[in-house]
């Protein structure tokens, strides 16, 4: 399946706004959840809709059982915002996967971007507390019996079996990403599957990308078409250029593709061949496990061998400087989201600057295809 270049705003449109995104290039629309008025209005205008979907994130005062018990035994720290949940919460899980399932019977989005995938934290922070979890008794027994090791303590954990515990942790949340992917594709072949990702590079706060938040892009690789990265600058406190000086470190260690139907991570092989282990699909999902790993390893597309796609997630309140940056990158952004972007549109003249930004992008993407 070739993916599309895709570029527009996220967030729930309207039906006079949307009207506004073609002229000035965009021709996707991403909101939160499977909204019936988002998907109205993106088909009145032809305008792609594609979904955010929420996974591993909760309000604790609601769910406090679903929080992530720290190195202490208790509940990880956190202040208003936060992600990650207790993945041994066999209930939560099979809640999102209903709702998934639900979204994907009544509607067609063209793609559908999976959110949260990641252990507890927060990154959108200058000052990122960054804490290791989950330490309650089912995630311990959980990483002893897939791993084969005996430890009982989260110092024992952290102090023996610290790489163990990390590959574990992001095999973890790689298992569900291929899960919901194999859901996504076979209700809906078409439909693009992307994953949110933590801006870091995997050296960045002592490889907290992994160690922490759990995100490995090659165990992701084999479930996962679009990669995006969340560039928001002034929440992050990183400069306008972080996009553009990203994307050109990604080529370090973003996966390549083989696009003869099998992805080139041999962890990502050996992830799928083990999907029986995670979780157990309830009978109403009509979805083989083995037909959800063979659909993954089966898909096929054109023989070019290329490198798997980042989109990045730019933020209206680094508009228009992080877009311009983005644009000028060696690397190409394959298509774009703007957070909040809608109120680009809004004014003819930043509407411009969204117009030729991306022209650039569409322009060096198109270049680098063509020479790959």
């Amino acid at each position: 399946m070739a993916i599309p270049l895709l570029f527009g705003p996220y967030g729930v449109p309207t039906s006079d706004g949307v009207d506004q995104f073609a002229t000035y290039g965009a021709n996707a629309v991403w909101f939160h959840g499977f909204n019936s008025q988002a998907f109205e209005a993106c088909e009145a205008s032809h305008i792609a809709a594609c979904v955010e979907f929420r996974t591993f994130r909760a309000d604790f005062s609601k769910h406090p059982e679903l929080m992530p018990t720290g190195v202490d035994g208790l509940p990880i720290r956190y202040e208003r915002l936060v992600q990650g949940v207790c993945l041994s919460q066999r209930p939560f899980l099979e809640e999102i996967e209903a709702t998934l399932l639900d979204g994907l019977r009544s509607f067609r989005p063209a793609g559908i971007w999976f959110d949260y995938l990641t252990y507890g934290g927060w990154f959108e922070t200058p000052n990122p507390d960054l804490q290791q979890s989950c330490f309650c008794p089912k995630c311990i027994a959980e990483f002893n019996e897939a791993t084969g090791i005996d430890a009982a303590t989260p110092a024992e954990i952290l102090g023996t079996y610290l790489d163990a515990w990390t590959q574990h942790k992001c095999e973890r949340v790689a298992k569900y990403a291929a899960r919901y992917a194999a859901l996504v594709r076979t209700h809906l072949p078409e439909c693009i599957v992307g994953a949110y990702m933590c801006p870091w590079t995997p050296g960045e706060y002592d490889g907290a990308l992994r160690r922490i938040f759990a995100q490995d892009y090659a165990l992701l690789a084999p479930a996962i078409d679009v990669f995006t990265p969340l560039i928001y600058a002034k929440k992050s406190g990183r400069t306008s250029t972080w996009g553009r000086e990203l994307l050109d470190q990604m080529n370090s260690y973003v996966p390549w593709e083989s696009r003869t139907g099998v992805r080139r991570s041999q962890r990502g092989r050996r992830l799928l061949g083990r999907m029986d282990s995670f979780v157990p699909l309830q009978s109403r999902t009509g979805v083989r496990r083995s037909q959800g790993g063979r659909r993954l390893l089966d898909r096929k597309d054109s023989s070019v061998r290329q490198r798997s796609k980042v989109q990045l997630i730019l933020d209206v309140l680094d508009f228009p400087d992080s877009l311009i940056a983005t644009s000028e990158a060696a690397t190409p952004s394959w298509g774009l989201q703007m957070f909040g972007g809608a109120q680009v549109f809004e004014d003819p003249e930043a509407a411009g600057i969204f117009r030729s930004a991306i022209d650039r992008i569409r322009q060096a993407a198109a270049s680098q295809h063509a020479s790959a």
